[in-house]
């Protein structure tokens, strides 16, 4: 059977997410509805249509001040704020829909494990097994402050706390709670057998949790684990932990460096490499033809907003390139390390196809960048698409939309029928939970090989005489 693309929405519950500046747009129904359950409704009900697997929601903890040192251009242009929490809207979005999954973003940084595991638990639970929980270490200082540091934790430590951070988190999902728990005895006036309810007594560097979990089993205990990270500890962290890893570059060939160097280290950790699935990111400029997708491209170009794109390149990379203009701008733009992300500064340095300078670099945030968009009919963009899925070795897609729903509607009506034709994008949904629709372990539970079915407890074997 060939090889079929997996496209989750990239979206985010707020008044804007990367179209930076696009929120002018005519046809704009976000920054108006967002805050209204109609709107995620239709959205639910639109994404299912298309066939779509999950809606991934981002989150950030903070506003974007490292350009010019200040909050205000990100504040002026909506740039991620404000911002709802999405978790509230996912059970709404689930009740409309049967297979659309729900990949949410929590921060290991500065939540804590057990108020995590239970929201993601009661999600699985409402959802019936159609979520997954995107792992991140958060880099704004802005949300630092928020939870009460006077500066970030530095990027490495960040890594070692999400490490201790999932620990406590499987021991809750998989071993505080046995199978048959719950067994509902009204003779015995017994609702719980509590000898199969069981405390972690987890002591570690950065957390103490004695449990137990407070919510019994969901269909897939552990949520799908989604990671994006390209530096050294993320793609460590990922290869180990994560089932779905979003990876980034500016070509097809880094991208598969990416995705074979994180399979790699994942068979060193002892896990079966296709228990991963990796995707990178898509944004789709389509009409019924080139010359009105040109037309759509010119008319999103002159809504661009460059503040905004450089407040959110400053806050995930620790650059703030207002600091640039006072440098010569023709000198190389280099990587430097900083206690941020790492992904975003690469994008323009290390993963770049050359080496651009101070002021190449600056112009690729001033508008719309046409090398990392797919403009054309539904034929050329289906063409674009197959080459980067065949070409990079990716699983799917986490696909942008510039002006919503507008864009998706584009997509899924124009695209999507040419990739079903081509055999490359499914016409049904795959039963199951989340997990069970991704991989075909034939369980909704993690595999065998993943670090946090070591805290399963063992099923009891029956011996007969």
């Amino acid at each position: 059977m060939t090889k079929q693309i997996i496209i989750n929405a990239f979206d985010m519950a707020s008044a804007m997410h990367n179209s930076h500046g696009l929120w002018k747009h005519k046809d704009s129904e976000r920054q108006r509805n967002y805050k209204d359950l109609d709107y995620w409704i239709k959205m639910a009900k639109l994404l299912e249509r298309g066939k779509i697997d999950a809606i991934f929601f981002a989150d950030v903890l903070g506003v974007y001040d490292t350009f010019k040192q200040s909050k205000e251009p990100s504040i002026r242009d909506g740039l991620q704020v404000p911002l709802l929490d999405a978790a509230l809207i996912i059970p709404v979005m689930a009740s409309v829909t049967e297979n659309l999954s729900f990949a949410f973003t929590v921060s290991t940084t500065y939540e804590q494990p057990f108020g995590t595991a239970r929201r993601f638990s009661t999600l699985d639970h409402l959802t019936k097994g159609r979520v997954a929980w995107n792992v991140v270490t958060s880099y704004l200082p802005n949300a630092a402050k928020n939870f009460g540091l006077h500066e970030m934790i530095k990027h490495d430590e960040r890594y070692d706390i999400a490490e201790e951070f999932l620990e406590v988190s499987y021991k809750l999902w998989e071993s505080s709670w046995e199978d048959g728990a719950v067994i509902d005895d009204a003779e015995n006036n017994m609702l719980i057998d509590s000898s199969k309810v069981h405390e972690i007594n987890h002591s570690g560097k950065y957390f103490n949790v004695e449990g137990p979990h407070l919510t019994e089993p969901s269909l897939q205990r552990t949520p799908v684990i989604y990671q994006a990270g390209t530096s050294e500890k993320g793609r460590a962290l990922a290869a180990k932990h994560a089932e779905c890893v979003f990876v980034g570059g500016p070509t097809p060939e880094k991208i598969k460096y990416y995705t074979e160097d994180i399979k790699s280290r994942a068979e060193q950790f002892g896990r079966d490499p296709d228990h991963i699935k990796i995707f990178s990111f898509l944004t789709v400029i389509v009409a019924e033809t080139t010359e009105l997708a040109e037309l759509k491209f010119q008319e999103f170009n002159s809504l661009w907003s460059p503040d905004a794109a450089m407040a959110q390149f400053g806050g995930a990379s620790g650059y703030d390139l207002a600091e640039f203009e006072e440098v010569d701008q023709e000198q190389p733009f280099e990587f430097k390390p900083t206690e941020h992300g790492h992904y975003k500064a690469a994008s323009l340095t290390t993963d770049y196809k050359k080496k651009l300078s101070i002021k190449e670099a600056i112009q690729r945030l001033e508008k719309l960048d046409r090398e990392t968009i797919i403009v054309g009919n539904p034929s050329e963009v289906a063409d674009a698409i197959q080459y980067q899925f065949e070409a990079s070795g990716v699983d799917g897609f986490n696909l942008n939309h510039l002006v919503t729903p507008a864009s998706l509607e584009d997509f899924i009506d124009l695209v999507v029928p040419v990739l079903q034709e081509r055999g490359l994008y499914k016409t049904e949904y795959k039963e199951g939970t989340l997990r069970e629709k991704l991989f075909d372990h034939e369980s909704s539970l993690l595999p065998e090989s993943h670090p946090g079915s070591k805290y399963r407890k063992p099923k009891p074997i029956s011996v007969w005489a």
